[in-house]
């Protein structure tokens, strides 16, 4: 069910941790009876996209874990497109749609996909890094219908707007794992991406007061703009003291982790109050010490993790069109796929980028 469809495409192919390719006549992706091909728009580059090609040992394995990633894959999970084909089995779209998915492939078989706790798959397959799930750095993606949580996204939703879906359904679940209520000091380290989906969705929270901590000061001047009551930079103030100046020395109710520093968490357990919540949410480049007394003899604290975007795409999408998640200047860079070396360089941050993204 489709039109004309090429048989060669542009792409960006990971052979292994030390040989990205971009190609411009690998193979469109043969699609099966159950499967979706769409023409992608555009694929926004993920922290997770960077630690990849640098070869970190999560994704190539290292002595102590095996290699998680199934070479050759293109990379890129913050995608989304048109439908160009659909198989004969498949059924409720339509050619042309827009569509997006969530990271994972879940497998529909595991313990955790039949009790719908679907995002920790016990397989976790996710698109961008396996070879029978290729990502969206390229000009066309197959979507598996039997293995793919399918959204659609508004025909008149703006690009820029549009990329944010993904890595803001990742903020949002960040953030309902936090549990914030009306009366919560909430301190939120990270205002990069994803931090900012935080913030904006945090503010829809009504926390009592919300504090942005980044060491960067324009990163904290969109998060003020997007509904951060207080920002503050670590490396200009010590934050753990001021953080006993405003709440009579007892410290904040909820403290999220999303720099993906290791300091950011021996900060966060001490900054967090006795029978406070500290959230992390980041992927680290390295391990972390801490003395664990911290979380049980001494505060006993409640430590919770926050995988992926389970069940969050329809809010975000919903919130995103409204207005009421707020979008602007996030997408700071878009590049041509040919330049990814370009662009993988700017999406470290380390120029100020927010997101940086490719379109076709």
């Amino acid at each position: 069910m489709s039109g004309y469809l090429p048989d060669k495409m542009r792409a960006l192919v990971a052979y292994s941790k030390d040989d990205y390719r971009y190609e411009e006549e690998y193979p469109v992706p043969v699609c099966g009876p159950d499967d979706i091909l769409i023409k992608t728009e555009g694929c926004g580059i993920c922290a997770g996209d960077l630690k990849c090609s640098h070869g970190a040992a999560m994704f190539w394995g290292d002595d102590v874990q095996p290699s998680w990633v199934e070479p050759p894959f293109i990379p890129g999970h913050e995608f989304l497109g048109h439908i160009v084909y659909m198989g004969d089995n498949v059924q409720g779209y339509s050619l042309g749609e827009r569509i997006t998915v969530d990271q994972i492939a879940p497998c529909g078989e595991c313990r955790f996909c039949k009790s719908g706790k679907y995002w920790m798959c016990q397989p976790h397959k996710m698109y961008g890094f396996f070879k029978d799930f290729c990502g969206g750095m390229a000009e066309y993606v197959r979507i598996q219908t039997k293995h793919a949580v399918i959204h659609r996204v508004p025909e008149d939703l703006a690009f820029e707007k549009a990329i944010c879906i993904e890595p803001y359904g990742c903020s949002k679940h960040c953030v309902d794992r936090a549990q914030i209520g009306s009366e919560d000091v909430v301190v939120l380290a990270g205002a990069g991406t994803l931090g900012l989906g935080m913030v904006t969705y945090a503010r829809l929270r009504n926390p009592k007061l919300l504090i942005v901590l980044d060491m960067m000061d324009s990163r904290l001047e969109k998060a003020k703009e997007f509904g951060a009551d207080l920002v503050w930079n670590p490396s200009k103030m010590d934050v753990v003291k001021a953080i006993g100046d405003i709440t009579d020395g007892y410290g904040c109710d909820i403290y999220i982790e999303a720099t993906g520093h290791p300091s950011s968490v021996t900060q966060g357990m001490q900054m967090v109050r006795k029978l406070g919540r500290f959230v992390e949410f980041s992927v680290f480049g390295a391990p972390t010490t801490l003395d664990w007394s911290i979380i049980g003899d001494r505060k006993e604290l409640d430590v919770l993790g926050s995988h992926l975007s389970p069940y969050c795409f329809p809010y975000v999408i919903e919130n995103i069109y409204s207005g009421k998640l707020k979008t602007d200047g996030v997408v700071s860079s878009i590049y041509d796929l040919k330049d990814w070396k370009e662009a993988f360089d700017r999406a470290t941050g380390k120029y100020g980028d927010f997101k940086v993204a490719f379109r076709f």
